[in-house]
Formats: C-alpha cells, sequence, structure tokens
C-alpha cells in the first residue's frame, strides 16, 4: 500500500473559490485551457472524488488532488 501525497495549504483569502481558479492560484496548472482539458479528463479530484465541474464552488478545508498533489482550501 502506497502512503498518499502529503496536503499542502493553500490560503485564498477568502471563503469560496470555483475550482478552474484555485487550480491555477496554487500552481497545479498554468492556464485555463490546462485546467479545463484536466478537468473534462478527469484528472482532477475534489476531497477524493472525480469532478469535472470546473465551476465547482471550494469551500475551506476541502482538498483537490491533481498528478499526485495534494492541496487544502484554506482562509
Amino acid at each position: 500500500m502506497t502512503n498518499p501525497a502529503p496536503i499542502d495549504d493553500v490560503a485564498i483569502g477568502g471563503e469560496v473559490i470555483r475550482l478552474g481558479q484555485f487550480l491555477k492560484f496554487a500552481g497545479l496548472l498554468d492556464s485555463g485551457g490546462n485546467v479545463k482539458e484536466a478537468i473534462i479528463d478527469g484528472l482532477v479530484a475534489v476531497n477524493g472524488e472525480v469532478d469535472r465541474r470546473r465551476g465547482r464552488q471550494l469551500q475551506l478545508g476541502d482538498i483537490v488532488s491533481f498528478d499526485g498533489r495534494r492541496v487544502r482550501v484554506c482562509p
């Protein structure tokens, strides 16, 4: 059994942020085109479940996974 990746905290300066915005803000992806492609291809998970909605509203404490990295939404 493999150990899960450590979780990095990323402060968003508020209470909610859209998934597409967060992926760029957290440095997981560098462009809107890459974000759209990764989400459509099912490569992004929120709280352990694949989510294909760029506009999904993330809440504080949500954990986003992509490409072996895990990042938590923080205030």
